[in-house]
């Protein structure tokens, strides 16, 4: 039995037994799905299609979703359907890509006959009206009753950081910058940065390739290399990973350009933190910039909360906290707000389907 305030101050309950509730955070790489029924996991945002009939008898199926198809990409076309953090609109094959990946990730969570399926999707800070619209009529479809909020802000619900507290959300198609003022925040509170892990792996794949001639390396090696290796600052070692150059073996040395890309997002984001601060009043900044969250997917790039804290010092004590499971925070925090706020009060958050 969960219990809520509604804006008119009733305290109301609800059973949700019956109910099968979802937070899902989807991402430009990987999306992250939560129900109340104890399930969780990490899904990459990919759906691969067999180029020819050699591939369709090679998997016995038309299609196939996630690492298998990152796996198998030699003989699939791979469709992501999320670009830059939002739902790509460019063809009828992204959005059946779209539809395929959250099925996917709902089936996951095996509902039951008789179930109904409620699920709080996140999308980037400064999603359109549009696309929002897009990914509610794909949801629609596929649940009785779908809500999309701000990543940043299902961060902060999940991590309780309602009040003077400032989200930075590292997903692989942006950096969000959210200002908690303890209220649902509305676009003036929010800053989404068109660079986020995507980017450092395509800077890094250029990287490695101008320093040595002839290495063979492609965005999803240099992805691995970032998400296994990557840092900012001072090195605790030198990172060497194995690769091949012009088809032999190598040890590669890939210190310097794993450093440089990293940090290429650093000034953004504390640019970003800087405008949110401002939104705060005076006697408040000080709160504000001790109440740093750092998520996503990129909050694991090493020294990367110690760096801000370092490029913020002249504003004064600066406290960078990585979120709890920063893969799954945002998705947390869904499944958190999903199950603390009835469904029928889904939209004074956000927006919503289904009734």
């Amino acid at each position: 039995m969960q219990a809520f305030v509604t804006s008119e101050g009733v305290m109301t309950t609800k059973k949700t037994e019956r109910a099968l509730l979802l937070g899902i955070d989807l991402g430009t790489a990987r999306t992250a799905v939560m129900s109340n029924r104890q399930f969780k996991t990490l899904v990459h945002s990919v759906v691969g299609y067999p180029r020819d009939i050699i591939g369709v008898k090679i998997l016995n199926r038309t299609q196939v979703i996630g690492a298998e198809a990152i796996e198998k990409r030699s003989y699939l076309d791979l469709y992501y359907p999320l670009q830059d953090g939002v739902l790509k609109e460019a063809s009828d094959k992204d959005l059946e890509a779209a539809h395929e990946l959250l099925k996917h990730v709902i089936d996951l969570c095996e509902p039951k006959a008789g179930d109904k399926i409620c699920g709080i999707i996140g999308v980037p800070a400064r999603a359109s009206v549009s696309n929002k619209g897009q990914l509610l009529k794909i949801a629609e479809d596929l649940m009785d009753i779908a809500m999309v909020v701000s990543e940043p802000f299902m961060v902060a619900y999940g991590q309780n950081k309602l009040n003077n507290a400032i989200v930075i959300d590292v997903g692989a198609g942006t950096i969000d910058v959210c200002a908690m003022r303890g209220t649902v925040p509305g676009p003036e509170s929010q800053l989404s940065v068109l660079k986020g892990g995507n980017y450092i792996d395509g800077l890094l794949e250029t990287a490695i390739r101008d320093s040595y001639s002839g290495v063979q390396i492609d965005r999803h090696l240099a992805q691995t290399i970032k998400e296994r290796y990557g840092f900012v600052g001072e090195p605790e070692q030198n990172v060497v990973v194995p690769l091949r150059i012009n088809g032999k073996p190598a040890d590669v040395d890939v210190t310097e350009a794993v450093r440089v890309t990293c940090e290429t997002i650093l000034g953004d984001i504390v640019e970003n933190v800087k405008r949110m601060l401002l939104l705060f009043d005076p006697e408040c900044q000080s709160e504000a910039l001790a109440n740093l969250v750092l998520a996503g997917g990129g909050s694991r790039i090493r020294g990367l909360g110690s760096m801000i804290e370092a490029y913020l010092s002249d504003y004064g004590h600066v406290k960078v906290t990585l979120a709890n499971d920063a893969d799954f925070a945002g998705a947390e925090g869904a499944l958190k707000l999903a199950t603390e706020l009835p469904p029928e009060y889904w939209d004074q958050i956000g927006e919503k389907v289904g009734a």
